[in-house]
């Protein structure tokens, strides 16, 4: 199937982060292509959020992408604001219903899924380094899925407490030799064009005590820490899953079509290549 020409009737979504990466722009309009839907995808950056917002209000823009710095900022900006952004006071995704704009957190929603899928047990343990907006849509769909019992580890000791009291975890500056059932990477520890690009978010030795490794850094997927994680023999959960899902959730918000597992997984991989 082939996407309609361009004209006045296209509709078009973005994204709004500091940083704009490529990978949104190219599964989006992927996915477009695939279903021949006559849509737009464009990433940008901006230093003023509100006019933004007020953009994608009174230029009729269908659907908005939100990242770091914006997603706690843009919840005033917004008209609703959905229990999965609600619940973690953080936003990814605007859509635009003829100037009505509703918030919500498709990570949280993607985070939830895939612990399903994963099958990961909520009597363990969860260890969560890192306490921005990300590790509070973690934390919160870990909490939220029955994981009674976690920690958050951070280096910002204000936002670490504050995320750990706000999900009733406790809080470590250091992991140290915590260890876990399940630890998650919420840092950009492991990322393409990070300081930390070529370090791994956990030991060795927490790695090998864990039954599931989850880093959501989705640039490379394969980061230090999965890689470690897989010559361990440890289960892991890579940042790739966690961006398609939510992306695919924000595609099915924005157009009100849900692509298959392979569509995605077709527009998934084309966005990395």
């Amino acid at each position: 199937m082939t996407r309609p020409p361009l004209s006045k009737d296209t509709r078009l979504c973005i994204s709004l982060a500091a940083r704009p990466s490529n990978i949104g722009t190219r599964f989006h309009n992927d996915l477009y292509e695939q279903l021949g839907l006559d849509f737009l995808y464009k990433a940008f950056t901006t230093t003023d959020i509100a006019a933004a917002i007020g953009g994608v209000r009174a230029l009729g823009i269908r659907g908005c992408s939100v990242s770091m710095p914006f997603k706690e900022d843009v919840i005033a900006l917004v008209d609703e604001v959905e229990p999965s952004a609600q619940v973690i006071h953080s936003v990814n995704t605007i859509v635009n219903d003829d100037g009505h704009l509703r918030a919500s957190n498709t990570d949280y929603l993607a985070v939830q899924r895939l612990i399903d899928e994963h099958g990961l047990d909520p009597s363990g343990r969860v260890l969560i380094r890192g306490s921005g907006g990300m590790a509070s849509a973690v934390g919160a769909a870990f909490r939220d899925h029955g994981f009674a019992s976690g920690i958050i580890v951070a280096r910002n000791e204000d936002s670490g407490r504050a995320l750990a009291q706000r999900l009733g975890y406790d809080y470590a500056s250091e992991v140290g030799s915590l260890t876990a059932a399940v630890i998650v990477n919420v840092t950009p520890i492991g990322m393409t064009g990070a300081p930390e690009a070529s370090e791994q978010a956990f030991s060795d030795a927490t790695i090998a005590s864990a039954s599931t490794v989850f880093d959501v850094v989705a640039l490379p997927s394969e980061t230090p820490l999965i890689t470690a994680a897989r010559r361990a023999g440890v289960p892991v959960v890579t940042g790739a899953e966690v961006i398609a899902l939510q992306a695919a959730e924000q595609f099915e918000r924005y157009t009100g079509v849900r692509p298959t597992a392979e569509q995605v997984a077709e527009a998934s991989a084309i966005s990395r290549a």
